[in-house]
């Protein structure tokens, strides 16, 4: 009987922690769903950021000889320090969603260290974070709380860093690495070399109908603007994009551990079965047997 018991208990805890997984996935469903739409219109934003950029940097290139000397569009062939910011998940249970930006971030570290290129390390996410700091890898800064809530104002401080140091010279390159959000089903990682800007994507198009007013005095100040504005909106959208992607892998994640959790139930219900049917049929052979010697 004590077996029969232990059994019972194991079906008790596996329909406890269904129902748990049951739950932490309709709640994950909820909130992909707004973050979805979230990104959708983020993404809106920064298609039209990076056509008014395309334009001014085309005019540039049509207008100024020698194209664009913004440091922003200049590419650095043999950089001495560059910043890898990278974004994770404040929390667990979702398969490896995480663990694909580590592994992404650790590529990174180790190509810039075969080119003896110096590497800050900036971390967003709680997972990420310690699994760096537990393997002693040194961050330059980190930030715990902000990938589960990503807010405008605080991703722009912390991404502002990079970018003041870029314009400053103590940097030659800015990289954002996070995995982001394809659909219901899928993540996909995105290692994005935001500083500096390819200049090369921008074709001179002299042309092109513009619907900006801007002078040609104003245009270099207006790109440099922009790309500030460029990059802050890089590092938000990253933060939106990767808590969908977050949701949809919980998503996944707990209801492949709710099916586990029904087959397992489904299973100790079979053992069970035939470990009651086994004892009532060793109590019946005791009292035949019983009936027997008393004969």
């Amino acid at each position: 009987m004590a077996n029969l018991k232990d059994i019972q208990r194991q079906i008790k805890s596996v329909s406890n922690t269904q129902k748990t997984t049951r739950a932490m996935k309709l709640v994950s469903t909820a909130k992909l769903r707004r973050a979805e739409e979230l990104a959708r219109r983020s993404r809106l934003y920064a298609d039209k950021m990076n056509q008014v950029i395309a334009e001014i940097a085309g005019r540039i290139k049509c207008n100024k000889i020698g194209g664009i000397d913004n440091r922003s569009f200049c590419k650095i062939e043999n950089p001495a320090m560059v910043d890898i910011v990278f974004v994770t998940a404040d929390k667990g249970l979702c398969g490896g969603f995480n663990i694909q930006t580590i592994k992404a971030v650790k590529k990174l570290l180790k190509e810039y260290q075969e080119q003896n290129v110096k590497v800050r390390l900036r971390g967003i996410g709680k997972k990420g974070v310690e699994f760096f700091k537990y393997n002693e890898v040194e961050l330059f800064d980190s930030v715990t709380d902000l990938s589960s809530k990503p807010d405008k104002s605080r991703a722009d401080e912390f991404i502002m860093t990079s970018i003041e140091d870029y314009k400053d010279g103590k940097i030659d390159g800015l990289h954002i690495v996070y995995n982001g959000f394809k659909n219901m089903m899928t993540q996909e990682l995105h290692t994005m070399k935001v500083l500096p800007v390819d200049a090369e994507q921008y074709e001179c198009n002299e042309t092109q109908n513009s619907v900006l007013e801007i002078e040609a005095q104003d245009e270099e100040h207006m790109l440099n603007s922009l790309v500030d504005r460029y990059v802050e909106y890089a590092m938000y959208y990253a933060l939106i994009d990767s808590v969908a992607a977050e949701h949809s892998a919980r998503m996944q994640a707990m209801d492949t551990a709710t099916n586990n959790a029904k087959d397992m139930v489904k299973g100790l219900k079979v053992q069970f079965n035939k470990a009651r049917q086994a004892a009532i049929t060793t109590e019946l052979i005791e009292i035949i047997s019983g009936v027997e010697s008393m004969k």
